[in-house]
């Protein structure tokens, strides 16, 4: 425990944060971060955004991997179910605020009857399973023209509350966080509830779990639904933020991205999360900026960086696991241990 914090009630240990200097950064964090549309740029605010957006799919990905252990890989697909949802629903007159967790409530339905594998199978059984739902979805997507505007894709209804649209990425910006931050706060809180407790079990020894009471069928369940949920509000976000969507932006790279985001930030954690949307959405925009700073000196670097990304992922996904399988979120508690202790070692 930290030098000077000394908790007398499990409740004031189990607050979210637990110290007034964990509030105090905490609150100063969040007055930036929301004050940010009043001094950033545009490419600040538009990046801003999508490392929003990837934030909430992250946070559901890892209460599905990291807090439950099951494997998903249709979670880029989830977004699409998302997004497609919100553009129905809009175009039909449905308000955002009901179309937006309309949107998480069927994927996370969609997400109950993905999981169902998970009753018989787990591992890389359950990822293939996952995998096929991903393909079927996507062939939904490219094919079904009724629903989704087939390969041209469909424009979506800008979000609009009580005559004030959510045009551009100012605008936007405080739509998205608004959902970031109630979502964060919902997994934090989650995660300490019995039903944290028992993904936590399922996912640490599910036979062992289930000796001692916990339903696996209702647990793993709720975990994809609850992982779907997130998914299907981060596409709809996605969706009211592009205004415009093509199935070609729902690939399998996209479930990688996701994984790769949850495994390099840290597994059942929601900073975790935080740090591996925001760390592996910045790693295509670092290529991108070297690229263009290297292009003056070697003309050919472009073509070679750009297509790099996904070896890119790959390596961090293997260097985290060897590495630092805890991800950015023990680095982070290193390094906050080190000052709470300082100048004891740690």
């Amino acid at each position: 425990m930290r030098t000077g914090v000394f908790h007398e009630t499990f409740a004031s240990e189990e607050r979210l944060w637990p110290s007034p200097t964990a509030r105090g950064w905490m609150l100063a964090f969040t007055l930036v971060l929301f004050t940010m549309p009043l001094w950033g740029g545009d490419y600040a605010l538009a990046l801003a955004c999508i490392v929003g957006i990837h934030v909430i799919a992250t946070l559901g990905l890892n209460l599905t991997t990291g807090n439950a252990g099951l494997i998903s890989l249709s979670h880029g697909a989830f977004l699409g179910v998302g997004c497609y949802t919100v553009a129905w629903l809009g175009k039909h007159g449905v308000p955002f605020y009901i179309a937006l967790p309309a949107a998480g409530g069927v994927t996370a339905l969609l997400g109950v009857v993905v999981g169902l594998p998970s009753l018989r199978v787990k591992g890389l059984y359950l990822a293939i399973a996952t995998l096929a739902a991903h393909f079927i979805l996507t062939f939904i997507f490219r094919e079904w023209e009724a629903g989704t505007g087939g390969v041209a894709g469909t424009a979506i209804p800008r979000a609009n509350l009580f005559g004030f649209e959510f045009a551009g990425d100012r605008r936007n910006f405080y739509l998205i966080f608004v959902c970031a931050f109630i979502m964060a706060v919902a997994a934090r809180n989650l995660a300490r509830t019995h039903i944290g407790r028992a993904l936590v079990a399922v996912r640490d020894r599910d036979i062992s779990a289930e000796i001692l009471g916990v339903n696996l069928l209702r647990t793993k369940l709720l975990a994809f639904a609850v992982g779907a949920f997130y998914a299907g509000v981060a596409g709809g976000l996605l969706g009211y933020f592009y205004g415009n969507i093509t199935p070609d932006y729902f690939v399998l790279t996209l479930s990688v991205f996701y994984l790769a985001a949850v495994i390099v930030g840290g597994l059942g954690t929601v900073l975790g999360s935080v740090l591996g949307a925001v760390f592996m959405t910045f790693v295509p925009e670092a290529l991108r900026l070297i690229a263009q700073a290297g292009s003056t000196w070697f003309p050919g670097i472009a073509g070679l960086l750009l297509p790099m990304q996904q070896v890119v992922f790959g390596l961090l996904i293997i260097g985290f696991l060897i590495f630092e399988p805890h991800g950015l979120a023990a680095v982070w508690a290193r390094v906050r241990r080190t000052f709470h202790l300082w100048p004891f070692r740690t």
